[in-house]
């Protein structure tokens, strides 16, 4: 299943998925059943022309190609890019009820919330391969204490967290900020006092510090080397 919609625009969606079970010998009464959990979300709308689709529908219509053959495996190419958050939970769904029935399914991704749904996982940057394991092996690759800083003015605050002595990375995450510090030995319940401190000093009050755990992509942050420090 390609990133993109490749699909025959001017075909139906019932069409399509004939033409592409026709060209692997089969027919979509054939693969039905396995299709049906996906396909009959769109089935009330098997007349219409494809490019009339949302791309939520657009999205079930081609993992319904791919499928209505009963391959092995199933490749995914950023499957769920530009596709909305509740139509990306659902693919996801899918997903996970195809992997539980035994196919095995490869996909890129380049959200993360999406990759600790996998069971293991490679992590990727400029074609080379940082890491493979598991979601929670990854995520344990962690070896620094990792703060969570929450507070107004944002990226001032992310500025001066940089200039920190201490500071080994600080980057955006979410509406928050994740601090790391260089001290792999210290308690990380010691370091929230010395950073209130310290933002307070440079002027920044309402600042809520707290420990947290790593999660995937956290170390994949780290292992980047701390290039995205730089972005």
């Amino acid at each position: 299943m390609p990133g993109t919609f490749s699909l025959y625009p001017d075909l139906s969606v019932a069409e399509n998925i004939e033409f592409f079970a026709s060209v692997f010998g089969t027919t979509l009464e054939k693969g039905y059943d396995l299709i049906a959990p996906v396909y009959k979300q769109i089935e009330p709308f098997k007349h219409r022309r494809a490019a009339a689709l949302s791309g939520g529908m657009k999205q079930k219509l081609a993992l319904c190609c791919a499928l209505v053959h009963r391959p092995d495996i199933l490749f995914l190419d950023e499957p769920t890019t530009g596709v909305d958050a509740v139509s990306r939970r659902e693919f996801w769904d899918q997903l996970g009820r195809l992997k539980d029935s035994g196919l095995t399914i490869l996909v890129s991704t380049p959200y993360m919330d999406e990759a600790v749904r996998c069971d293991r996982v490679a992590l990727m940057q400029v074609g080379k391969l940082l890491a493979v394991d598991s979601p929670g092996a990854i995520s344990q690759q962690y070896d620094r204490p990792l703060i969570a800083i929450s507070g107004a003015k944002r990226y001032e605050m992310l500025l001066a967290l940089r200039e920190y002595p201490h500071a080994r990375s600080v980057y955006p995450f979410g509406d928050s900020l994740h601090y790391t510090d260089a001290r792999a030995d210290i308690d990380p319940d010691a370091i929230v006092p010395e950073l209130d401190k310290y933002l307070g000093d440079r002027g920044f009050g309402d600042v809520t510090a707290e420990p947290i755990q790593a999660g995937i992509e956290d170390s994949f942050m780290a292992l980047m080397g701390g290039k995205a420090e730089a972005a």
